[in-house]
């Protein structure tokens, strides 16, 4: 009677008892691809991608990782549409780390989930595995019914010839001894034949998670296993000087006290027993040289640099030249602080170190990376160390760093004490101790010609990079350029199509660990291109929609989501009295988005009331996906453009926790209208280029209302 019930024990016997729908989930386990034991057991395993057993069911093993954004669905969809599977046998489970069978080419062959490339990535290769097991069930059917295999169809898990029938569940065994086919020998099905791509499909993850059912990295837990929580640096880069651990180890439940690369770490038999014996650690700290640095100090520090000639990232003409001789100037500085991702779910990961083997339990989106670094720190070899992929409870880009920083720590932590360990970081450790979206300061000086159109630009920016002294430094840098400090302004349409442009980039260096947040450079330049636009088309005295279809008429894709999101939005339509409406248009990771965001004012306090949100994503896999994606990245920005921010005082972050570093709440998310404009293009990411158009948009809509030009994030208006 006074057993503990777990959350996820509660909601299990809830769903039982109220006869809730329970889908067969299988947590995922090493040595998937066993084909000779599959075969035994009459299970089809074509490729890495899926495997079909004798009940019919089909299993699909996704290589991305599953974090809220879809995937466990839209990837499914890819690979149901060719095999013609009955989907209500779909099965889905995370895949081992494995960059042979899961690697992504435009990741230099690694396992990850990031960038928005999911869909646009697999769109093929998925779809390939699935029609590659469906020729192979077709061809074993063939001899099974002594008929050409051009005499065969296939519907909903079924194999049909005449009135010959057979399921593939029947046929796994014998299309398995077929040799696999050339890929060159497969066709796709034709668009016009899809069944599956582009209808609203509800998401297969959502039973698991509505039960309780869904596993994420914190739930993991097997007899053995230890809590450790480490004592992190209070400042930038300060180091251990010494420790006193008795304190620690007189909490009842501490077992060990250990140091780590990253700190001090308290292993425990619970997660209160170690955050108790961390905070009864005594810590000396050698803080370094950074530990005045302030937010104030970096901002002087980085106007100082944009004051002065940065590295070239476009340039074209005499933009200096021609900005003396515009009819209007514009000049002004925009600014953004640092960000950090905050996921529902903090950091964790476990670990168990045995005779040569490491194996890692935790959400994550960088297998191949983890594996990597988890290998250094044993002396094991990569394929000793299994990575079991668990759901993640929100990763905005935290759960994949170049640097595998909380897995690393974790395998650290397990090798120190000798024992398997969960090591569970507190929101106020990720916040003040973890990764973060770099401060950045724009420049800008727009010249405007007598057609009232930019003639000359002339635009700074200063920012850390976050790819610099990383291994993706040699293809994403070049010529001192960090590509994600820029994109969204080097190569805006506003910017390129002039042929006077010049646009530098700084990036200091300041011992802030810095990484990309969801939507990534596009987080700031995004807000900094549509506000400035808004500004041109002021000093033009042009309606903004109306400045930026002048602008855009090259280019028909932004041109589609603006003109769809002003005419849902009843743009120049009667408005309720304090109430204003507010434009934004941005293009990032292949995908172009338009919103239309309508604020009041409540004092000094911004109110969001409604955002018409156009999207043009290519081909719409699954649009109910896509605007649960839409509505996720405005929550997402919203958050940005009027809460949150971290301060740096002292050398240390001053938040710590959402009461602190504030996200969107309940109680402000406005109606959100997602519209999809129909496109036969290649699919482009989802899951971050709804983010950018949002603060501009609110800042446009705050300027329409109150005529307040605010030019630094989060939004705050002024008294005066």
């Amino acid at each position: 009677m006074n057993s503990p019930v777990s959350r996820r024990g509660f909601l299990k016997g809830s769903a039982l008892l109220s006869g809730g729908l329970m889908v067969a989930f299988v947590v995922p386990g090493a040595n998937r691809f066993a084909r000779a034991a599959e075969h035994q057991n009459k299970t089809f395993a074509p490729n890495a991608f899926l495997r079909i057993a004798a009940d019919n069911s089909v299993t699909v093993l996704l290589g991305h990782s599953e974090m809220g954004q879809g995937i466990w669905t839209g990837l499914t969809m890819l690979i149901a549409e060719e095999l013609d599977a009955d989907w209500s046998k779909i099965r889905v489970e995370h895949s081992p780390a494995s960059a042979a069978d899961y690697g992504l080419p435009a990741f230099g062959g690694m396992q990850i989930t990031g960038g928005s490339t999911s869909t646009w990535m697999e769109f093929d290769r998925y779809r390939l595995a699935g029609a590659t097991a469906r020729q192979m069930l077709v061809e074993a059917a063939a001899k099974r019914f002594e008929v050409a295999p051009s005499a065969i169809r296939t519907e909903s898990g079924v194999v049909i010839a005449g009135d010959k029938r057979a399921t593939y569940g029947e046929l796994a065994d014998a299309a398995g001894q077929l040799p696999v086919p050339d890929p060159k020998t497969i066709t796709f099905k034709e668009t016009k034949d899809w069944k599956v791509i582009g209808k609203p499909t509800k998401r297969l993850d959502t039973p698991e998670k509505i039960t309780g059912r869904a596993r994420f990295g914190m739930d993991v837990q097997f007899e053995g296993l230890m809590t450790a929580m480490v004592a992190r640096a209070p400042v930038f880069g300060a180091t251990v000087k010494s420790f006193e651990g008795a304190a620690a180890l007189a909490i009842p439940g501490v077992h060990k006290v250990v140091q780590v690369p990253s700190g001090v770490a308290v292993v425990a038999e619970h997660f209160w027993a170690a955050k108790l014996g961390r905070d009864a650690l005594k810590v000396d700290w050698d803080l370094g040289p950074l530990a005045d640095m302030s937010s104030e100090k970096l901002l002087e520090s980085f106007r100082k640099l944009a004051a002065t000639p940065g590295t070239s990232a476009t340039q074209a003409g005499d933009a200096k030249a021609n900005f003396g001789k515009a009819a209007k100037k514009i000049e002004v500085e925009y600014s953004v602080p640092y960000l950090a991702h905050a996921p529902m779910e903090p950091l964790n990961c476990t670990v168990k170190i045995s005779a040569g083997k490491c194996e890692i339990w935790t959400g994550t989106q960088f297998q191949t990376l983890d594996q990597m670094v988890a290998s250094k720190i044993t002396g094991l070899k990569p394929e000793q160390v299994a990575i079991h992929t668990e759901f993640l409870g929100g990763g905005f880009g935290r759960r994949a760093n170049p640097t595998s920083d909380f897995v690393a720590e974790a395998v650290q932590v397990a090798k120190a004490a000798g024992l398997p360990v969960k090591t569970v970081w507190a929101r106020e450790d990720d916040i003040r101790g973890g990764y973060y979206r770099s401060m950045y300061l724009h420049k800008a000086q727009v010249g405007l010609g007598a057609d009232d159109l930019p003639m000359s630009w002339q635009h700074v920016l200063v920012g850390q990079s976050i790819m610099a002294g990383t291994m993706l430094e040699a293809a994403m840098v070049k010529n001192g350029i960090d590509a994600t400090s820029v994109e969204g302004v080097a190569d805006s349409p506003y910017i390129k199509d002039l042929p006077h442009h010049q646009v530098d980039l700084h990036s200091p260096q300041t011992g802030i660990n810095v990484l990309w947040l969801r939507s990534v450079g596009h987080t700031h330049t995004g807000f900094v291109m549509e506000s400035l636009i808004d500004e041109l088309a002021t000093a033009a005295g042009k309606d903004p929609v109306e400045y930026r279809r002048t602008l855009l008429k090259a280019h028909p894709r932004h041109l589609g989501v603006l003109n769809l999101a002003v005419e849902k939005a009843n743009w120049g339509a009667p408005l309720p009295d304090g109430h204003a409406l507010g434009v934004a248009v941005h293009e990032s990771f292949g995908s172009y988005v338009a919103q239309v965001a309508e604020v009041s004012q409540d004092n000094l306090a911004i109110r969001v009331h409604r955002v018409v949100c156009a999207v043009d994503c290519g081909i719409a896999v699954n649009p109910q996906s896509i605007a649960a994606q839409m509505e996720s990245c405005i929550t997402f920005g919203l958050g940005m453009a009027l809460h949150s921010k971290l301060t740096v005082r002292d050398g240390g972050v001053v938040q710590s926790n959402y009461h602190d570093y504030q996200v969107l709440r309940l109680n402000e998310m406005p109606v959100v209208e997602v519209h999809i404009v129909p496109s036969s293009e290649k699919p482009g990411g989802i899951g971050e280029p709804g983010v950018p158009p949002t603060a501009p948009a609110v800042a446009n809509a705050v300027f329409a209302l109150t005529g307040q030009r605010l030019r630094e994030l989060p939004l705050q208006l002024s008294g005066v």
